[in-house]
């Protein structure tokens, strides 16, 4: 029996992490997919900002559920070959670290990161709001993005251009995995 790979997919919000996850989720046979924003977690910071500012403890967020269900495709009778977890960690969270057999990094500018967010986010908001949001991004959540670069790109196995297409991130990662 083959063991289950655990791949971790992390980057900045609009970084492209859930995209790339759905593509590779598609790509690889037999594969299974979890989400990081769909869960909420006790412990985890009210105040994204002031964790950051403060000197972030990615222990502090309790991934009990995630670890679970990350568990729950791994005791299958018969498991996936690939779990993809579209996870902004790394290993810098011991509750799943030990499961991680490639981090990627998928490393996006912060402008495209910024522009493909607020797409997202807000299709349908008044320039104010847009405004708004980009001030305060610049007065206090660039912090955050930049905190990604400094811990979570070196923490990770493969760092992939985001300047690239999905199909072409999806492409570099597929060789990666080849070589576990």
């Amino acid at each position: 029996m083959i063991k289950t790979k655990v791949i971790t997919i992390a980057s900045v919000s609009g970084g492209g992490k859930t995209a790339v996850t759905e593509e590779l989720r598609k790509r690889l046979s037999t594969s299974e997919a979890l989400y990081f924003d769909k869960y909420d977690f006790e412990g985890a910071p009210d105040d994204l900002v002031k964790w950051v500012e403060d000197g972030p403890d990615y222990n502090q967020w309790n991934l009990e559920p995630l670890k679970a269900d990350l568990e729950s495709f791994l005791e299958r009778e018969e498991p996936p070959a690939y779990i993809i977890i579209d996870y902004p960690f790394s290993y810098k969270n011991d509750k799943l670290k030990e499961f991680i057999d490639l981090s990627i990094y998928i490393d996006t500018p912060l402008d495209i990161a910024m522009a493909r967010r607020i797409l997202r986010d807000h299709p349908k908001t008044t320039s104010i709001e847009i405004n708004d949001e980009l001030n305060y991004y610049l007065k206090f959540g660039r912090g955050a993005y930049l905190e990604m670069g400094n811990a979570i790109k070196p923490n990770s196995d493969c760092i992939v251009d985001g300047t690239l297409k999905i199909v072409d991130i999806v492409d570099a990662i597929l060789h990666k995995i080849e070589t576990l």
